[in-house]
């Protein structure tokens, strides 16, 4: 499972919304667990990707930054977040192509009629993704 702030939950969607037709990304920060996560904080990240109406890449540099950051606000990082503007929320082959923190979320936002937070674990090349159950608290 994987609890977002609805604060964090939030910043996800209207970073869609206003990054459309493009996706955009960023990583998850708060308290990593093995089988729940907790979000307190999106950190949007510039989407480089040479198509970016359908794919996303962090630039490893500006993520080795952003987790740098996420370190000294005393946070863990829990995943990574993009948007799929026109849908749906499950990870396409790319996605799991790139995918490269074993056990760590990658949340996927869409808005095929209204905005939908999905998430799912990677859990390896062997086992690909697993679903989570998200869950949106207000703190």
């Amino acid at each position: 499972m994987i609890e977002f702030a609805r604060e964090a939950y939030d910043d996800v969607v209207y970073a869609g919304y206003d990054g459309a037709p493009e996706e955009v990304c960023g990583v998850l920060a708060g308290e990593y667990g093995e089988d729940e996560s907790t979000v307190v904080e999106a950190y949007p990240t510039e989407n480089v990707a040479d198509t970016p109406e359908i794919r996303y890449y962090i630039d490893p540099e500006e993520q080795l930054e952003v987790i740098e950051a996420i370190e000294e606000a005393g946070l863990e990082v829990v995943g990574f977040y993009h948007t799929h503007p026109a849908g749906p929320t499950e990870p396409s082959e790319t996605d799991a192509d790139r995918a490269a923190w074993s056990g760590y979320s990658y949340a996927i936002c869409a808005f095929d009629g209204y905005p939908y937070l999905g998430s799912w674990r990677w859990e390896g090349d062997d086992a690909g993704f697993e679903q989570e159950v998200v869950r949106v608290v207000d703190r």
